[in-house]
């Protein structure tokens, strides 16, 4: 199908994707933003072999490699026990990667492409509801206009979506985000490093390269806290929470030296939903606004990016919207509720008030993990290539590796 009327409401790296997609593809496509000035939220995340190879389609692969920083392990102790070794070298054969990415940074890569394509941007234009005129779709804004119908309306909002129903549940724990140099030792640049104290206490470091307003290469600094002791954590002040970072992690030195303001740390909270059905007549939700889940998997970016590639197959091979937007879902479905039942399963593990399963990880998991073949399924669940997504979305990694 060629020649629809698309709407794509939120301007984020799902919505950008999925915009660039569709207008390839021969469609009249139309960005809704609700800032004035489109902009990134949040700090540093883990493109995978499985996103890349979506940008490596759009061909934005390469300069994603050139602004973010290549990860080859993601390592993790408990006092002195390593509790997570996970090196993308376990999956013999494939010579796979991830890419530790500021949010800015893969926001103006997409961004700038759409903006290179002339797909119209309409900004200040906050959504909260959409209805149907006949078998079209038109949004409704907040400042009580509504837009012309459109034959497909997708819905890239993210996890508090005005237009969807609420679903799902807020968890516990988020983190706090903070950007910062990178250090001049201490840590290896191409390693995602944590450090745990039970599942309640945990600290992280991942390199993300160069963002666009920075002169040198960055870390995002990552603190994890239940949400109804962030209150708690303002009073205390930065002195007291700075000690107890260095006490877990004396080598983080550096970095708690750059951070003189409590302002500098972003406080994100997560949430767990999955829609049961995420269509409606000329309506898809995709990315967060249809799944959403903590991030201990890294996986949130790469599924967007994968929604967004399959709307775009469902439309070329389809002969109708509906049609187009359940084959889009049909080819997501069964990889988007793996990898629920994923982090589900494994958040607990790192953040949770529970004394057990600390106990298990570290004394159990943790050894066990390091042996074959448990290295192969902990690198292929973190790679996102647990059950086998690109195979039925006509991609592969062999345009990643040829970057």
């Amino acid at each position: 199908m060629q020649g629809l009327d698309i709407a794509i409401a939120g301007c984020g790296p799902c919505g950008l994707a999925a915009a660039l997609m569709l207008q390839r593809a021969g469609n009249n496509v139309s960005l809704f933003e609700r800032f004035e000035s489109p902009q990134p939220i949040g700090s540093g995340l883990m493109l995978q072999p499985t996103g890349m190879a979506v940008l490596a389609e759009l061909g934005l692969l390469k300069r994603a490699l050139g602004m973010g920083s290549r990860v080859d392990r993601l390592f993790g102790k408990a006092n002195e026990r390593i509790v997570l070794d996970v090196s993308y070298s376990a999956l013999r054969g494939q010579q796979a990667f991830g890419i530790g990415i500021h949010r800015a940074s893969l926001f103006a890569l997409l961004f700038n492409a759409a903006k290179a394509a002339a797909i119209p941007i309409h900004t200040g234009r906050s959504i909260n509801g959409s209805g149907l005129k006949g078998n079209r779709r038109f949004l409704r804004f907040a400042d009580g206009e509504q837009s012309s119908p459109f034959d497909l309306v997708v819905d890239a909002l993210g996890t508090r979506t005005p237009l969807a129903p609420a679903t799902g549940r807020e968890l516990a724990y988020g983190a706090l985000w903070a950007s910062l140099d990178w250090p001049a030792s201490g840590f290896d640049p191409h390693t995602l490093e944590q450090r745990y104290e039970r599942a309640s206490i945990m600290a992280g470091v991942l390199p993300i390269g160069t963002p666009p307003a920075a002169g040198e290469p960055q870390t995002a600094f990552f603190w994890s806290l239940r949400a109804d002791r962030l209150a708690e954590w303002q009073a205390g002040g930065l002195a007291a929470w700075k000690a107890r970072v260095a006490k877990l992690w004396p080598s983080c030195a550096p970095l708690l030296d750059q951070i003189d303001d409590p302002a500098q740390l972003t406080f994100a909270r997560y949430a767990h939903r999955t829609l049961a059905r995420p269509t409606e007549q000329a309506l898809i939700h995709i990315g967060d606004a249809w799944h959403s889940a903590s991030p201990q998997l890294g996986q949130g970016a790469n599924m967007a990016l994968l929604d967004a590639w399959a709307l775009a197959m469902g439309l070329e091979s389809a002969a109708t919207v509906d049609e187009a937007v359940a084959t889009a879902v049909r080819l997501r479905r069964r990889h988007v509720l793996l990898y629920q039942w994923l982090t589900n399963l494994f958040t607990p593990v790192y953040q949770s008030d529970s004394r057990l399963l600390p106990f298990v990880r570290d004394r159990l998991v943790g050894p066990v993990s390091r042996l074959w073949p448990a290295t192969f399924i902990q690198a292929a669940m973190v790679s996102g290539l647990v059950g086998n997504p690109l195979k039925p979305l006509n991609l592969s990694t062999d345009k990643v590796l040829a970057e």
